[in-house]
């Protein structure tokens, strides 16, 4: 049976839409940037941060490299206004990943956008009260009616409304300021403020004699410990799960190394890279175990921490109504990459209470 003239047509004209449609594909499948914003002003040239493998991730241009082929370019977006600033570009589509820490994640969750958390990046991360050094501030219970600096919104806030209510204190009990990180060094300095809740970069000040660390969360109950994540908007990951796949493996990749003892010194140093000298982190991480730092397992203690996140952050009227966790982090790329790169049995896995689970086992250096 002969085809005729308009046959013909009509099926070279669905050949054309057939190729068209796989061409729109392949362009959604590969996007000719990816963007990562970070939680923090980072420092250094170029800019990176520390206190996650992210940061070795970064230096190292693994990403960088992984993509190189294929034509596809990396942008690394640093926030100063950290998390609050990191929701506001997720929700303009500025960025396609973010490292963040757990409160702002979940409020960014709470106000609407879509978002799949993909692994941890920086668990159990410690906080810290600084003062002047003249001050006769001696801890938590000395802080009723003081100038305090918290910056509020992100994974530190939290953490510090439980150490003061441990403390049979509330917020209202303190004049609080919110200050970001920067500002809340500045204002130590110039005693602008009596005291200030913060990170590893306080150990700068201290070191330098313009501040004194009088509180640290270290060896103290892991549920006053921050955690951060690696997230990835849902759109993009809909449009490009070859990609996140290659992104979620770099981090792997990361959390691998940077959990190694024989790597400490160097990881400090490449965290050093940042501004924060290596004194500071070796400070943050004292008797600190890198494997549990680094590890980008999604537990019950990662699970438990997400969930009192929430929890507390409906009761403080941070967000107005309960968000769930279950479901919201997507591992399935993350136990990829563990079989991928033979790392099933690296990390020791945690109940709730951040005690090791029965059976789980652990490499502590390769």
């Amino acid at each position: 049976m002969s085809l005729t003239f308009s046959k013909l047509r009509r099926i070279s004209l669905a050949a054309a839409g057939l190729a068209l449609s796989i061409a729109s594909f392949s362009l959604q499948a590969a996007p000719q940037v990816i963007r990562i914003g970070v939680a923090t002003a980072g420092g250094g040239d170029p800019v990176t941060w520390g206190g996650s493998p992210g940061g070795v991730v970064r230096v190292n241009q693994w990403l960088e490299q992984e993509f190189k082929a294929s034509g596809v370019q990396i942008e690394w977006l640093f926030f100063k206004g950290a998390g609050p600033a990191v929701n506001e570009a997720l929700s303009n589509k500025q960025i396609d990943f973010a490292y963040q820490g757990d409160l702002p994640q979940v409020i960014g969750r709470a106000n609407g956008l879509k978002t799949k958390l993909l692994l941890v990046s920086g668990a159990r991360n410690n906080l810290y009260l600084a003062t002047p050094p003249q001050s006769d501030i001696r801890g938590l219970k000395d802080l009723k009616d003081k100038k305090v600096s918290i910056f509020r919104g992100t994974n530190g806030h939290l953490v510090a409304i439980n150490l003061l209510a441990a403390n049979d204190l509330a917020e209202r009990d303190l004049k609080v300021v919110n200050l970001d990180a920067g500002s809340a060094l500045a204002a130590l300095v110039s005693n602008g403020v009596d005291a200030a809740f913060g990170g590893y970069e306080l150990f700068k000040l201290r070191d330098q004699g313009l501040a004194k660390v009088v509180y640290s969360t270290q060896g103290q109950d892991p549920a006053f410990t921050r955690q951060a994540a690696l997230l990835v908007r849902e759109d993009f990951e809909k449009d490009n799960t070859a990609e996140v796949q290659r992104v979620v493996d770099a981090f792997v990749r990361a959390a691998d190394w940077s959990s190694d003892e024989k790597n400490r010194a160097e990881l400090f140093r490449i965290w050093a890279l940042s501004g924060t000298p290596v004194a500071s982190w070796e400070a943050d991480f004292d008797k600190a175990d890198l494997a549990q730092r680094n590890s980008p397992l999604v537990d019950d203690f990662i699970l438990a921490r997400y969930k009192a996140v929430v929890d507390d952050a409906v009761k403080l009227k941070l967000i107005r109504r309960s968000v769930p966790v279950d479901g919201w982090f997507d591992t399935h790329y993350l136990k990829a990459s563990l079989k991928k790169l033979g790392l099933e049995k690296r990390w020791t896995e945690y109940d709730a209470k951040g005690r090791p689970k029965p059976g789980s086992a652990s490499v502590a250096s390769r």
